[in-house]
């Protein structure tokens, strides 16, 4: 006659497919996670060619850079429209050091990821800067894994 037939999923398959969906989801977010890193470090280098920018035009000017990354030097004579920040917000800012009387400068922000490949053209100066309220050198060695600080130099 008539046959139960069981239909629907057991609590083991539900629980299995919970779990499946859980792991998956986890990749996803640790590789956005990275993506957005990479991210925030490219906003970073681009800041810095804005700034390297606005440090030229004031060079053309005056005939000396600047000695601190400030308005009344750059955006008052309208070089660059604002200061860049730093993309990951709070505190964190760019470094810069006048050297040679006003004839140079290093320019420099900390990556978060370290071995960025834009690392092996940076400026691998013998200079000390102050990154992030830290006292850092841009001396690394090109293409060094560890390295996370970019230098720019005229």
């Amino acid at each position: 006659m008539f046959e139960p037939k069981n239909k629907g999923f057991t609590l083991i398959e539900l629980l299995v497919v919970i779990a499946i969906i859980g792991i998956l989801s986890s990749v996803v977010l640790a590789s956005l996670n990275s993506a957005r890193q990479k991210g925030r470090d490219g906003r970073r280098i681009a800041d810095l060619k804005q700034l390297q920018l606005a440090l030229e035009l004031s060079y053309d000017s005056n005939g000396t850079y600047p000695s601190a990354l400030s308005e009344a030097a750059l955006v008052t004579p309208g070089y660059i429209s604002v200061i860049p920040s730093d993309p990951s917000g709070g505190t964190a800012a760019y470094g810069y050091v006048q050297t040679g009387s006003g004839s140079g400068y290093v320019l420099g922000a900390e990556l978060e990821t370290a071995g960025h490949s834009t690392l092996d053209s940076d400026n691998d100066l013998d200079q000390a800067i102050t990154i992030n309220g830290a006292a850092t050198n841009c001396n690394a060695l090109s293409g060094l894994a560890t390295e996370v600080v970019y230098c720019a130099a005229p």
